[in-house]
Parts: C-alpha cells; sequence; structure tokens
C-alpha cells in the first residue's frame, strides 16, 4: 500500500455528539471494554483487562503528566489573552524548566493574539500568601516558530526566586481539556484527566487510554506476572490537529519529545522486543524506538537530535519483506536495533535516551515491536484512526461498528479496547 497516498476520507465514520463522553464515569476502571481478538470482537468491563493478557509479558505505559498549559491575561482594555504553552525554549529540558525561578521561556499559541498588539501582559497572583506579578512578553522579532506558523516565542517573568515555574502553573494556569469536549475545565478534571501513575509533567493533552486504570488493575496485572514499565512521550495539541489534505502526503505530523530509560531497553530485550502498549502515545515511542536503532546501525555517533524520526522514515527505507530494513543488504531485526540503542547509551554514559519523534503510523506500516494494544475510540479521520487500522490490519470498521451498535462512549473521557491482531 502507498501510504502516502492514503484518502483521508476513507477513514470516516458517522461519530453523533452523544456519544462522545463529556465527562469519565464515577470509576475508572468500570468503563467497558471492548475485545478484538483475530477479527473476533467482544465486550467486558475494564477491570477484566489482566485476565485477557498473557501471563510473563511486557506492558508499557506512558508516564507523562498534563500541565495546566493554559494561561489566560486580561488587558487593560478588558481583552481576555491566552496563551497556550506548547513546548519549552528556554531552557529546552522540561524537567529544568518547571524547576526555573524568575524567567523563562517557551513556544506558545495565542488566544486573541490581534488583540495583544504590542507590550507586555501582566496577571497578579499569590502563594502562600504573597502578591507576585507574572509577566509574558512575546519577542516578535523571532517571528513562528513551527512549520505552521502558530506558535510563538514568549519570555516569562515573575518577581521571585524563591517560586518555581512549576509553582506558578500551579495558580495560574488551567489544565486544558480537549476542544471537542465544549465545555470549560472543572476542577474534578484536575484528577480525571491524569492517569494514576502520571509522574513527568510536560504534556498538554493526556495519553487517555491510561485513563482506565486503578491500583487495584495495577495490582492484578502484577499478580498475573505480567512486568510493567514506562516510557515518556510528551503530547502535544498537535493530537487533535486534523486531516486536512485529501491525501496523507499533504499532512505533516506534529514532532513530541520522548524518553526512554536504560531499563526500558534492558526489559525490552528480556522479552524479545515484544511489548503491549498503553494507548497510541506508547505505540508512537516504541515503534519509533526500532527506527532509531536503525539509524545506529548506520550512523553510531548520532547526536539525540540526530535520531530524531521524521514521519516519512519508515516508508522511505528499504524493507525485507517481514518489513525489516536493509542495512547494507541485511535486515535490522528489533532485537539488533534496541541493542544499538543500549550501545549508544553505555558508549555516552547515558541513563536515558532524549529524542522526538514524528513518526505516522499509517496502514502499510509494519508493526516491530507492539504485538498488543490498549485503546481508546479516536476521532473520524485522524491519523490515530489510521494507526489503529494499521495495526489491525485494515479491520478497523468491525472495531467501531460494533462500538457504535454496544452503546460505547467515545473518545478521551471514553470507553476502552484491547486490540489483539
Amino acid at each position: 500500500m502507498d501510504t502516502k497516498h492514503i484518502r483521508i476520507s476513507d477513514f470516516s465514520y458517522q461519530l453523533p455528539d452523544e456519544r462522545i463522553a463529556k465527562f469519565p464515569i464515577a470509576q475508572r476502571d468500570h468503563s467497558k471494554l471492548l475485545l478484538y481478538k483475530h477479527g473476533e470482537v467482544g465486550e467486558d468491563v475494564f477491570y477484566n483487562l489482566p485476565k485477557y493478557l498473557p501471563q510473563g509479558a511486557l506492558m508499557v505505559f506512558n508516564n507523562t503528566k498534563v500541565i495546566q498549559a493554559r494561561i489566560h491575561f486580561r488587558k487593560e482594555t478588558g481583552a481576555l489573552i491566552e496563551v497556550f504553552l506548547m513546548e519549552p525554549a528556554a531552557p529546552t529540558d522540561y524537567e529544568l524548566m518547571f524547576q526555573t525561578r524568575g524567567h523563562c521561556s517557551w513556544l506558545c499559541m495565542v488566544g486573541n493574539l490581534k488583540k495583544w498588539k504590542e507590550g507586555p501582559l501582566h496577571r497578579e497572583f499569590e502563594i502562600n500568601g504573597h502578591q507576585f506579578t507574572f509577566t509574558a512578553t512575546m519577542e516578535r522579532n523571532r517571528g513562528a516558530h513551527s512549520a505552521t506558523g502558530t506558535n510563538y516565542w514568549i519570555d516569562f517573568d515573575w518577581d521571585s526566586e524563591d517560586v518555581s515555574f512549576a509553582e506558578i502553573l500551579e495558580t495560574v494556569g488551567e489544565l486544558p481539556i480537549p476542544p471537542y469536549l465544549n465545555r470549560d475545565t472543572q476542577e474534578s478534571d484536575k484528577t480525571t484527566y491524569q492517569t494514576v501513575y502520571s509522574k513527568i509533567k510536560g504534556s498538554v493533552a493526556a495519553p487517555t487510554a491510561g485513563l482506565h486504570f486503578t491500583d487495584s488493575v495495577l495490582e492484578a496485572i502484577d499478580a498475573r506476572g505480567i512486568e510493567r514499565d514506562e516510557l515518556t512521550l510528551h503530547v502535544g495539541a498537535g493530537t487533535f490537529k486534523p486531516v486536512k489534505s485529501m491525501e496523507m502526503e499533504g499532512h505533516e505530523m506534529h514532532s513530541e519529545y520522548i524518553v526512554v530509560h536504560r531499563h526500558t531497553f534492558e526489559h525490552l530485550l528480556k522479552h524479545a522486543c515484544q511489548a503491549i502498549a498503553v494507548g497510541t502515545t506508547s505505540v508512537r515511542t516504541l515503534e519509533s524506538l526500532y527506527y532509531i536503532g536503525v539509524k545506529l546501525a548506520t550512523n553510531p555517533e548520532a547526536s539525540e537530535e540526530d535520531l530524531h524520526v521524521n514521519q516519512w522514515e519508515p516508508y522511505d527505507l528499504e524493507h525485507d519483506a517481514e518489513g525489516q530494513v536493509l542495512v547494507d543488504g541485511k535486515a535490522v531485526t528489533p532485537i539488533q536495533a534496541i541493542q544499538n540503542i543500549l550501545d549508544y547509551l553505555d558508549r555516552n554514559e547515558l541513563e536515558a535516551l532524549h529524542t522526538s519523534t514524528q513518526i505516522i503510523i499509517a496502514p502499510g506500516y509494519v508493526y516491530k515491536i507492539v504485538k498488543m494494544l490498549i485503546t481508546n475510540f479516536h476521532q473520524p479521520q485522524s491519523t490515530l484512526l489510521l494507526l489503529v487500522s494499521a495495526f489491525v490490519k485494515g479491520d478497523w470498521h468491525r472495531i467501531y461498528d460494533y462500538a457504535l451498535a454496544h452503546d460505547f462512549r467515545f473518545l478521551s473521557y471514553g470507553d476502552s479496547s484491547l486490540l489483539i491482531p
């Protein structure tokens, strides 16, 4: 299949507004679970998930945490300006960013930009009884900082070295819930729109397949002898970006920052580089690792920036009949690819790989590492639906027809599915 010439209109279905879950159900693990195994479809309740998973398997979660990325400023004229944090600019490291004191810079989307023609924006706030002023200044000479021209360099300043940027966001920021919920963020979203295992701050959208998990479900997974591991992909707002081109070749995939620690590579090798992925973000990270390992096969001294996976890379390389990339006529197996990354960490005395991925997974893609997938139900004509279609070898209609006919709830706060192709 020529992935670049896939017509997005072939991945459409009727999704009535009433099927979009505006709020989560009261108990996370009581959501419905669609079961797809080798073409057969059934259902259960999510808390029974562990019994459908193979004992001794490796299960990989995305431990990113959603930040309160929306910040509102009111101009003296009364105009409301929304600054939406997209990615850290100075410092670029997420962990360092949230520890900064007094000053930092982000690439941001700006709502009501036409009303912010010049000068800084100010906002007063209070932490522990002390008053502070928070200031946003747009570096207009830097221009827009994304392919779509929508991200702007914003400098943030606050008059205290005692307050970190993380504390400021907790005070003045607002959690960004998906736009298709068509409602304001509520206090309850601060809890319900985070996974119970979220740890590493940086996402502007939740890895929603993980929202169904509870401590008791995780304990049942452990009791089944399934090994759990975590990686980090910070989900960007691009996850909601619609495909506007008629063919996929015209769609630019968003880039996302990933961190994978040494122990994850060791666990992958222990499990013959086969994993159960929780969510499409885990999928995108795991499958990107294969192509990073391929890069290292040809360029062992590459920098972490050089290891960025471009969106069409998996389709432009030469593959064998099993979908493995050929380097000098020899196939690079997933095990070799992951070993290449471990060797790279050893050579550079690194405990984790920090890079980014722009990978697009669509029909025509051959999965290398992910063997089972837990995921929610995605929007029509979305790149996430293309990813699911590639995983179930085009059989997505059967899954979505069943879900629509059996009262499943859709999108971020909706129900879940376990897919076994």
